[in-house]
């Protein structure tokens, strides 16, 4: 079996792939086995836990390059008309959003919905894929406070002023 340990970010590779659907929380990986979508099995094995990105590519030990495409999964979308406020909310809880010109897009969960139908939002269930910011700091998850770098990073830690505090690496 094939194994990836070489991850290019978008933009930073071309040349024919094959393709790798994978949701949100499947782009979130260390080690795992993988199957594209004509089939081939490959193992992937980098040296830390790391968000795969629409658009990235896995580069396979035999050279051949493989697309990360972001799936379908199901999502909120929000609209409403003070749509910045509701951002806000939806970022206070940590929650990864995916921000449009005139919508927010989060991942279906029922109690944010709901919070947000209470601020005055318009809450519509689709299917689409999910691709969110990626945080202050680029590449990474902003719904928890367990960040991970990444091989090009310099990390550091500090403090939040919330209720508790808590240390974290950024990627950069």
């Amino acid at each position: 079996m094939n194994t990836a340990q070489t991850l290019h970010r978008q933009g930073h590779w071309s040349g024919p792939s094959e393709a790798c659907k994978l949701d949100y929380t499947e782009r979130f990986l260390r080690r795992k086995k993988l199957t594209t979508e004509g089939g081939m099995a490959f193992l992937v094995d980098l040296a830390q836990t790391t968000s795969l990105d629409h658009g990235d590519a896995l580069e396979l030990d035999n050279g051949t390059l493989v697309q990360i495409i972001a799936a379908e999964e199901t999502l909120a979308r929000i609209t409403g008309p003070d749509l910045t406020r509701l951002a806000w909310h939806v970022g206070n809880r940590h929650t990864p959003c995916q921000i449009e010109a005139d919508h927010l897009l989060i991942q279906h969960d029922p109690v944010i919905e709901h919070m947000l139908e209470h601020l005055g939002a318009t809450v519509e269930r689709i299917t689409a894929p999910f691709t969110p910011e990626g945080g202050a700091y680029g590449h990474g998850r902003t719904h928890s406070h367990e960040h991970v770098a990444t091989a090009h990073s310099r990390g550091h830690s500090h403090s939040h002023s919330h209720s508790h505090s808590h240390d974290h690496v950024h990627d950069h």
